[in-house]
């Protein structure tokens, strides 16, 4: 199959970059295409969700009166419909933040955490949920300089983060690290504030010592977790999104692929199929407000997406012969 034209016809959320990325399509098309996230298809629906007071499903992390059901009727896994995760799908889908309206606003005013029934734009002690926030935060406008101090007190020695450290862990983790990492990135991006920039680097090198896939001590596999493409991609570390972001750091701030993603980029390439596409892998368990991608063992379009534009990053770097 005509595989650029098969991932043109999905919703405009999708379709837009497929035109940035891999079809060079000219920016007023793409941005057209992008334009309509909010008025048609996935982008409509998740705003047609939200709540009166801004949030979405009544809380902040997890819908409200989500601790007050029995483990059954909560059934299993962590539901994708609160706050957090609107907000940071939406952006990740290319809303404006102009067509967000007043929601800082009401987000401010009337969502706190569960954890600590904190202000929501003051984040909490999880590095993960810190991340979407932060990263939300500069997408619409909001004073996150808490948080921004919050990343660098809270990096470990050995460059990683670990959302784990109230526990008192001390070394870095894979999750934490990269959603901290894409957070920071997305902040200067956003705002051009570099002050981050050098704790971004070294949580950089912490993922890149590991070749994005290794325990340092040992050399195994850090986890089958990493080996697991699905979408949406949720919390979860896996070598797609780790090389992704490696990308939009190198296109950032102007450096060549570094040599150590190639076992993690020689990965993606083995779960490419023969027709080129990327299968959907079980995914995360939980409840969402409706499906936004294939089911498991169907060629995927957001997948086939992220994995082509990785390899045709890396496979047409003016640097390629280098990374021998």
């Amino acid at each position: 199959m005509d595989l650029l034209a098969w991932m043109l016809d999905t919703d405009p959320s999708l379709r837009w970059q497929v035109q940035r990325d891999l079809a060079d399509e000219p920016e007023a098309v793409w941005q057209a295409t992008r334009a309509l996230v909010p008025q048609v298809g996935f982008g409509r629906m998740l705003l047609d969700r939200q709540d009166p007071d801004g949030q979405w499903a009544g809380g902040s992390f997890f819908p409200a009166g989500f601790f007050d059901l029995t483990d059954e009727q909560r059934g299993p896994g962590q539901p994708w419909t609160a706050t957090t995760w609107a907000l940071n799908d939406l952006r990740l889908w290319g809303v404006d933040a102009g067509a967000m309206g007043d929601t800082a606003q009401k987000v401010g005013a009337n969502s706190t955490w569960e954890y600590n029934d904190g202000p929501y734009w003051e984040g909490e002690v999880d590095v993960c949920i810190n991340s979407w926030t932060l990263s939300s935060g500069a997408w619409l406008g909001v004073d996150v300089s808490t948080m921004v101090r919050w990343f660098g007190e809270h990096q470990m020695a050995d460059g990683g983060w670990n959302c784990e450290w109230e526990e008192g862990s001390t070394r870095g983790s894979f999750h934490s690290t990269l959603n901290a990492l894409r957070a920071i990135l997305y902040y200067e991006q956003a705002t051009g504030d570099t002050s981050l920039r050098e704790a971004r680097h070294r949580g950089e090198e912490y993922l890149l010592e590991r070749k994005l896939l290794y325990r340092l001590s040992t050399g195994e596999l850090v986890g089958d977790f990493v080996t697991r493409f699905t979408y949406p991609f949720r919390s979860y570390y896996k070598a797609l999104t780790a090389v992704d972001y490696f990308r939009d750091v190198a296109l950032h701030d102007g450096t060549a692929p570094d040599a150590r993603l190639a076992d993690a980029v020689d990965l993606i390439r083995r779960n490419r199929q023969p027709d080129g596409t990327w299968l959907q892998q079980p995914r995360h368990p939980g409840a969402q407000w409706f499906e936004v991608d294939v089911p498991p063992g169907e060629p995927s379009p957001w997948l086939t997406f992220y994995g082509t534009r990785v390899l045709d990053w890396w496979e047409n770097s003016s640097s390629r012969k280098n990374l021998a």
